[in-house]
């Protein structure tokens, strides 16, 4: 048995619980969401929505050179050419329209 949500419903989960409220933006949320249906349309399966798992799963930058600067500081090593393909090879990237931001699945 599963419940179905539409993206109101999937956005105002986020934004409402007090855990979780910060993990992703209101563009973010939408953006995640539309991924997820398309996931959901090219395989004909339902995805569970675990919220827990997409925020362990996903996370949010407001920019390239964010999502660069974090993993630099993770200690990644790489050579200078680091750019949006570098994660395209290694990950799922999802850009946030109207914004400079992107989510990506992480690794």
């Amino acid at each position: 048995m599963k419940d179905t949500i539409n993206k109101n419903q999937f956005i105002n989960w986020f934004r409402s619980n007090e855990q979780y409220k910060n993990n992703f933006s209101y563009e973010g949320l939408s953006a995640l969401f539309d991924y997820l249906e398309e996931i959901e349309e090219s395989t004909g399966e339902e995805l569970e929505f675990d919220p827990v798992a997409l925020c362990c799963e996903y996370s949010e930058y407001e920019s390239l050179n964010d999502l660069i600067a974090d993993y630099i500081d993770s200690g990644i090593s790489w050579g200078d050419d680091v750019g949006i393909e570098y994660f395209e090879n290694r990950t799922t990237v999802i850009p946030i329209e109207e914004t400079n931001g992107i989510i990506i699945q992480q690794f």
